[in-house]
């Protein structure tokens, strides 16, 4: 793979992460809820997902899919519904003190990283959307394990980097507002925004 060839594959990548979405959204609701350590572990886990399914696609995954649309829609309607678990979870939690705030935060590291992973994994349109991307870059018959390699590390370097960043932008905003307490309207809001994403992946199936 040449270097030009590289670097486009960069930009469509960063433009595919950068873009507003579900994936956003739960960075950010660890990142405020919790920490900024809770934020870069639902970033990482995220992007463990993300280069699953470009390693997936790679093996033709993808075009698998294409071939069951069942399972696809399957799994579109399990993102989904996870997406409303998430706002209706948000919507009734109990308000707490300051002091149980500080525990859940400390101890919602394994929540993290599961909201992260499992908001990739059930996204089947990774899948499609990296076999149509990689076509684009790469020769099947020509294809190599270090071709493989470099665009799987690609695709997860830039997609857990640009949500760490994030991750930490969200907690220097935190400090910098002094935005450490949890709002309930703020709670509404984030908990309306799961809600509406699940409605929107639902109806674009």
């Amino acid at each position: 793979m040449t270097l030009s060839l590289w670097l486009s594959l960069v930009a469509i990548c960063m433009m595919g992460a950068m873009s507003p979405g579900p994936s956003l959204a739960v960075v950010l609701k660890h990142s405020i809820h919790g920490s900024m350590k809770n934020g870069m572990l639902a970033a990482l886990s995220h992007g463990v997902g993300v280069g699953f399914y470009a390693a997936a696609s790679l093996l033709g995954l993808g075009a698998l899919m294409l071939q069951f649309p069942t399972v696809y829609q399957v799994l579109v309607y399990l993102g989904a519904a996870y997406l409303a678990y998430l706002g209706v979870k948000i919507l009734l939690a109990k308000p707490s003190n300051s002091e149980l705030k500080v525990a859940q935060q400390s101890g919602s590291a394994k929540q993290a990283l599961q909201d992260g992973f499992a908001i990739a994994f059930l996204n089947p349109k990774l899948a499609v959307f990296f076999l149509a991307l990689f076509s684009q870059f790469i020769d099947p018959a020509n294809l190599s394990f270090k071709i493989g390699l470099i665009m799987c590390l690609t695709v997860f370097t830039i997609d857990t980097g640009w949500y760490l960043i994030v991750a930490a932008l969200t907690e220097l905003s935190k400090k910098r507002f002094a935005f450490t307490k949890s709002s309930p309207w703020f709670d509404k809001i984030l908990a309306v925004i799961f809600i509406g994403l699940a409605i929107r992946v639902v109806l674009m199936v």
